[in-house]
């Protein structure tokens, strides 16, 4: 969430940003909202310092044993019309937080200006593409002769866009969530989490989830009268994560913090049809291991770089070839300032169409709607901290490049030399799941 004082002096700033996003928000109609809100508060305040005038005299005259019938009257008038101004203001307050959470960030000024996505702006290559002298095979193939997946089951259990993984097709992808914390923990020094997998309106609404993106989150059936009932499922480890230090004041000493976190992620809209959508592309349910820093304002993009090289160092170690671009201002999410995305190399599309991760700084702006602060000093102003969040990564994906990289000629898939002792050491999956 944007400074309601920030917008009130730079509307044309905000206006220009909002057409570099091709997005649409209630500017104008909040300034004016704000205009009439900011008029009744200092009707408020006149109204409370008129009434302590008045009752400063009233207890005057009852001192001096004078009537003060009139001034009592006035007081009676007063306090009712002091009572429909606060509830004015307060209805006024609240239609203007309610816009405050449709306006997205302020893209930094690294951010290139652009219409689509061909304005990304490709920033490294890492890795050699693999060069088959056999035609390489889709994942959905290999998944399916291997038996390491069911998509019909899958289906059947769920409904589309739903898999199961089953025999060493589970053993990797449990084995890949344990290599990617254990790396994450160990070598880049981030502090493990296992946080709920549902998450109430507030918390969703801290990260910029809602109210904007509601439609596509599984909502579960609310209790009217119990609004701790209204419950999502989350869509990443960033909701809760984020979430930890809500409404809460840091130390200064305490700053950055890192954590990592795995859990299953669940969204509605899983994407168009077609060829992108077959096999394990697209999703309604997905695993991933995620990774969320607090930090300093003035240290949050060094803290950006430093994240993105975490997410690389899982990829490198896979010996995965990607490629990373930064995001233009219309493809920025919602709540980013600045991003980056890891894109691995497909050989059966031969191009990077896998986005294994998103690494995004948003500056303050979750840590303003959830209300997350920090203090310099003991009895410093509070400021907002700054949070970034990237993926470490996600899951199918990473397991569709695994097959589609690692495949041999026989049909058999070769496990990557760092992921063996997560999956008991086996050399590589195969039709009757031979190890050798």
């Amino acid at each position: 969430m944007l400074d309601l004082k920030f917008i009130r002096r730079n509307p044309d700033a905000i206006r220009t940003m909002l057409d570099q996003r091709r997005m649409t928000a209630p500017l104008d109609q909040l300034l004016e909202i704000d205009g009439h809100w900011r008029e009744t508060v200092t009707g408020v305040e006149n109204a409370r310092n008129h009434q302590n005038t008045i009752s400063k005299g009233i207890a005057q005259l009852k001192m001096n044993k004078q009537d003060a019938s009139e001034q009592i009257a006035e007081m009676k008038e007063l306090s009712q019309e002091l009572k429909s101004l606060s509830k004015q203001s307060n209805d006024l307050r609240q239609q203007i937080d309610e816009m405050l959470l449709t306006i997205p960030n302020l893209p930094d000024s690294s951010t290139p200006i652009g219409v689509s996505e061909e304005d990304n702006i490709e920033i490294k290559r890492w890795g050699d593409p693999r060069t088959f002298d056999f035609e390489p095979r889709p994942h959905w193939e290999l998944a399916e002769e291997l038996d390491i997946v069911d998509f019909g089951r899958g289906t059947k259990i769920a409904g589309s866009n739903f898999i199961l993984f089953k025999g060493l097709g589970a053993r990797l992808e449990r084995g890949l969530i344990n290599f990617m914390i254990d790396l994450h923990v160990s070598k880049h020094g981030y502090t493990e989490i296992s946080p709920p997998f549902l998450a109430n309106r507030r918390t969703m609404t801290g990260t910029g989830q809602l109210p904007k993106f509601e439609d596509d989150m599984y909502r579960c059936d609310r209790d009217e009268e119990n609004e701790d009932s209204d419950l999502f499922l989350i869509p990443t480890a960033e909701v809760p994560v984020t979430n930890i230090f809500a409404g809460e004041i840091l130390d200064v000493d305490d700053l950055p913090i890192y954590y990592v976190a795995y859990t299953p992620c669940f969204r509605r809209e899983a994407g168009s049809y077609g060829r992108e959508t077959r096999g394990l592309q697209r999703l309604h349910q997905f695993d991933k291991v995620e990774m969320v820093k607090f930090t300093l304002p003035e240290k949050s993009y060094d803290e950006h770089e430093a994240l993105l090289r975490d997410a690389e160092d899982v990829l490198q170690a896979l010996g995965l070839p990607y490629r990373v671009i930064q995001h233009c201002s219309v493809e920025l999410s919602f709540a980013a300032a600045k991003c980056y995305d890891i894109e691995l190399w497909a050989p059966v599309d031969q191009n990077f169409n896998l986005e294994i991760s998103s690494c995004s700084n948003f500056e303050s702006f979750q840590a303003r709607r959830a209300n997350i602060r920090f203090r310099r000093q003991p009895h410093a102003k509070t400021e907002f901290v700054h949070t970034l969040n990237a993926s470490g990564t996600a899951l199918p994906r990473l397991v569709i490049a695994i097959l589609e990289n690692y495949q041999r000629e026989d049909g058999t898939v070769q496990i990557p030399e760092v992921l063996k002792p997560y999956v008991g050491g086996i050399d590589r999956i195969s039709s009757s799941s031979v190890t050798e």
